[in-house]
């Protein structure tokens, strides 16, 4: 018989045509400074997307050709998370840029997005924002010896992303604490964020985290962000456009649309 793992991860409305549709946009603020903003799922490189908001690693390289040379880099992050994979891709693009990199966690650095928010020389989180750890989790179909091999690769992937959270641990906290934590899945806002890792923790503000059906997939989301979605923040949304909107009629090619449904990703 023939088996095989599924990974069908990103299930929900029908979705846009990133052909169609901006990358994540980069703000020159001076010749030297630049804005990025990471404000959605964190998804893989297609054609298309989920939600105009998503953010896969195209788009973070698209955004570093447009400011090229700028010597600072602020980062805003709000994301409930997503691919483990194009999370670290975004990391590692974001990490191997020569610019200085503040990062600012503007409502929500959730799952595989915290392991993103950890990239900057700087970290600044507002007192009631949050930073969500947990243990990446996949779905899998198969037999025994399948079921033993993904969660091996499971372990595999949560060692690399615990490398991430050993080199931005605050001096005096034991890797151990962050691995309960991990196993856990602890939410921390910034003045809890700011006892375990290098962050600066500022006063709060009015933002909204990032409100999402994604957050449904975790055990232990806060209500509060569950229920209420907020008042969005001022800045002006990365994604904003004279662009006419994608027509949502527009007929989609089925065989991609199930080929994006099944696509072996793990989810973080």
């Amino acid at each position: 018989m023939n088996k095989r793992r599924q990974f069908p991860v990103y299930m929900g409305p029908t979705p846009i045509n990133k052909k169609t549709d901006p990358l994540i946009t980069a703000k020159n603020l001076t010749e030297q400074s630049a804005d990025i903003y990471i404000y959605g799922v964190i998804v893989d490189n297609s054609d298309f997307k989920w939600d105009e908001s998503d953010v896969m690693p195209d788009d973070v390289i698209n955004a570093l050709e447009q400011v090229e040379g700028v010597k600072e880099l602020n980062i805003y992050v709000n994301s409930p998370g997503g691919s483990v994979f194009s999370g670290l891709a975004i990391y590692n693009i974001l990490k191997r840029n020569e610019a200085k990199k503040t990062v600012y966690v503007d409502g929500l650095a959730a799952s595989m997005a915290s392991v993103i928010a950890l990239v900057g020389d700087k970290v600044i989180i507002p007192s009631n924002a949050f930073l969500m750890i947990h243990k990446p989790m996949t779905i899998a179909i198969g037999n025994s010896t399948e079921f033993k091999k993904v969660a091996e690769d499971l372990d595999n992937i949560e060692s690399g992303l615990m490398n991430v959270y050993k080199e931005n641990m605050k001096e005096g906290v034991g890797l151990e604490t962050i691995q309960q934590m991990v196993d856990d899945e602890t939410w921390l806002n910034g003045d809890e964020a700011a006892r375990y890792f290098n962050v600066e923790v500022v006063e709060s503000k009015n933002i909204a985290a990032c409100a999402s059906d994604y957050l449904k997939n975790f055990d232990k989301t806060p209500q509060k962000l569950m229920a209420g979605q907020g008042k969005p923040s001022n800045k002006p949304k990365p994604n904003e456009t004279n662009e006419p909107p994608v027509n949502e009629n527009e007929p989609q090619d089925e065989e991609q649309l199930k080929f994006q449904n099944e696509l072996d990703l793990l989810n973080l």
